[in-house]
């Protein structure tokens, strides 16, 4: 009887288990490496396979949608998400100085070199940096936009170590892609805001301009995301450091084409900043990758496309994770 009522209890429990085992609202630690501190979240067990995700430009840990952090906790990952060097809580020990952007982005345009305060191989560096911090030799990979060529070069210097790659919405940087609309480039570039309401619409208008045109936008919905943002850390010179960084990469097609770690591109149809082209060029100068197009995806996690991007990218996460731990157990 004692046994039996044991074994209820047990798979009573199971469900609050899981919901516990993978709580986004754990604390935020920092990982101090040489350069950089790098804030960072750790969700799930530590014994699970660890997936690191690489937000975007400017982007926060806190971009990464918590039920997108949950579902890809529960499918057996240890789910760690960080600050990008520049942004969010991660910070300098000495920071580098402010960069003149508008000189830099006309060299950028005219096909001259762009001076930047480090390189997108570096923000890779941080990543390998933070897996070592936390005594964690091999790990799956989820990059997104800039992340995504971070990732790119994280797979590059690590190949043993990075288990499988899952590429969204970013690029190969190669001359020729289809470029974003002026218009676009000029709110990217908009970092200058003399109060905190100026910079709330500010964003608002961008993320606005990301998004999908299949969707309407709440205005008071992305104002409360800006602010949300603003409030947690507002650095919008470390984001034009990020923004040269990327202008000042080459082309990564020779990187992609030596790359065997098993990859997943994911891109959207309708995708403003980085035209759905972009997808597909990477994926075809890597090896034996799987591409998904999804329809009507832009390029931001918006409601309406969180299901179609969870589908595309939580079979193959899973399929690579059980793949990982056949081979550790053998």
């Amino acid at each position: 009887m004692r046994v039996l009522l044991f074994l209820a209890a047990l798979l009573c429990s199971l469900p609050s288990f899981a919901a516990s085992r993978c709580d986004v609202d754990v604390p935020t630690q920092v990982a101090e490496l040489d350069d950089v501190h790098l804030a960072y979240q750790s969700i799930g067990r530590d014994s699970d396979p660890a997936l690191l995700l690489v937000m975007g430009l400017g982007g926060q840990l806190i971009h990464w949608p918590d039920e997108v952090v949950v579902a890809l906790c529960q499918q057996g990952f240890r789910v760690i998400r960080y600050d990008n060097r520049d942004v969010g809580l991660s910070t300098w020990v000495q920071a580098p100085p402010s960069p003149n952007l508008t000189y830099e982005v006309l060299r950028y345009k005219i096909g001259l070199p762009v001076s930047a305060p480090y390189s997108l191989t570096d923000m890779a560096q941080d990543a390998l940096g933070l897996m070592d911090a936390l005594h964690v030799q091999q790990f799956h990979v989820l990059g997104a936009s800039m992340g995504g060529m971070i990732a790119q070069h994280l797979a590059d210097m690590a190949p043993r170590r990075v288990e499988s790659l899952t590429l969204i919405m970013t690029s190969s940087g190669a001359p020729g892609l289809p470029m974003p609309s002026p218009a676009l480039l000029q709110l990217l570039a908009r970092r200058g805001a003399p109060d905190r309401q100026t910079a709330l619409e500010q964003q608002a208008d961008l993320l606005a301009a990301l998004g999908s045109p299949e969707v309407k936008d709440d205005r008071q919905m992305l104002l409360h995301q800006a602010a949300v943002s603003y409030d947690r850390a507002f650095n919008p010179e470390g984001v034009k450091r990020q923004i040269l960084a990327i202008l000042a990469e080459p082309s990564r097609v020779e990187l992609l084409n030596r790359l065997r770690v098993p990859t997943l591109v994911v891109h959207g149809t309708a995708d403003p900043l980085l035209p759905v082209m972009h997808g597909i060029h990477v994926a075809a100068h890597i090896q034996g990758s799987q591409l998904k197009l999804i329809p009507g995806l832009a390029h931001r996690f918006q409601e309406a496309f969180k299901a179609p991007l969870l589908a595309a990218v939580l079979p193959y996460l899973r399929e690579h994770r059980e793949d990982a731990s056949h081979v550790a157990q053998l």
